[in-house]
């Protein structure tokens, strides 16, 4: 799925130097005492190459030193004014924030550079990362003031994903699809009406999407055969779940999703 990111207003290494060097031109003196240094070191045991990589060394120590990257002037110009909602924890922000900015600050703010800041801060890993968990969006005062769309939370599910999965061997498509599963049923909305808003053109994100909302749907078809079993055996959950060999919380969590008493 190809879409844009979530926005406010809609949202050889050098050859190893060799372990002995070849020895100059000897003196007739340095002859006569070649034997006995070469009876030596034949006793003593070849010196070891370093461990590792000395390329991948080199690249380590390289990047530890190299300094991080300089933040927009006017994104820390916001982490100073609003370190709520730009601070090492970000907030989602509320629709027209841009807006609510330009007329809070109208001369400490420039329009342009601001409109270029907040993109960037939107579209950082760092914000993504907050959206994708679901909170709400917050105003000025921090406070949550509405709740993100669906498709919002969705893409930067999407956008999170991607850029960990570039990053590492694992296979995180499990955890994508849990994730996903998480965001549909917090949505309230049906199957069909979420997979409307969420599904683009990228088909293995699609593909993902729509194995999530089946998981969703063979997981209510469990919890329903359980909560059946479970109201017709007059057990208590504790001892229902020792009878069937069932984890106490599977049958605390089927009776949550319910909304039926446990008691």
């Amino acid at each position: 799925m190809t879409s844009g990111p979530e926005h406010p207003d809609m949202t050889t290494p050098p050859n190893p130097t060799p372990a002995e060097a070849t020895p100059a031109p000897a003196t007739p003196a340095a002859d006569t005492a070649a034997p006995a240094r070469n009876r030596s070191s034949r006793n003593r045991p070849p010196r070891r190459a370093p461990a590792g990589n000395p390329a991948r060394r080199a690249g380590t120590a390289e990047s530890s030193k190299r300094p991080a990257r300089p933040q927009h002037p006017v994104l820390e110009q916001l982490a100073t004014l609003y370190p709520a909602l730009f601070g090492e924890t970000p907030k989602p922000l509320k629709r027209g924030i841009f807006q609510d900015l330009l007329a809070a600050h109208p001369d400490a703010l420039d329009k342009d550079a601001l409109k270029t800041a907040l993109a960037l801060h939107t579209r950082s890993s760092r914000y993504l990362t907050v959206v994708a968990s679901g909170q709400q969006r917050h105003d000025l005062a921090g406070q949550a003031v509405e709740d993100l769309a669906p498709e919002h939370v969705h893409h930067a599910l999407v956008e999170v994903f991607r850029r960990r999965q570039q990053r590492t061997p694992e296979d995180l498509r499990p955890k994508f699809r849990q994730r996903v599963a998480q965001a549909f049923e917090a949505s309230g909305l049906s199957r069909e009406a979420y997979a409307e808003k969420v599904l683009g053109r990228d088909e293995e994100v699609n593909a993902l999407t729509l194995e999530a909302l089946a998981d969703v749907a063979s997981q209510a078809a469990r919890d329903e055969a359980l909560l059946r079993a479970f109201h017709g055996s007059g057990l208590s959950p504790a001892d229902f779940a020792s009878s069937y060999g069932l984890p106490l919380g599977d049958v605390q969590r089927a009776i949550r999703r319910s909304g039926a008493s446990d008691h």
